[in-house]
């Protein structure tokens, strides 16, 4: 029996980490995916593990490519009831 081998692709997902009260938050730009950790490597390899899992039956067009993020932070005051 022929095991058949599934086509494996590469890329580079630009993820976003931050410290929000006890844990990082980690959130991928490329997907739309997110994941924290008690710590910020815990973080970034659960960020890592669930992109793995989105991807394993994500579309090819699901992928959104990011070069050169300029990212900058902003607040803004919001008012609500």
């Amino acid at each position: 029996m022929k095991s058949v081998k599934k086509d494996h692709k590469t890329g580079i997902f630009t993820n976003v980490i931050w410290k929000e009260g006890k844990y990082f938050v980690a959130q991928c730009l490329n997907v739309d995916v997110s994941s924290f950790g008690k710590t910020y490597e815990e973080a970034v390899k659960n960020i890592q593990e669930a992109v793995e899992l989105y991807m394993e039956d994500a579309p090819e067009n699901s992928v959104n490519k990011i070069e050169m993020p300029s990212l900058s932070v902003t607040e803004i005051r919001h008012q609500y009831a």
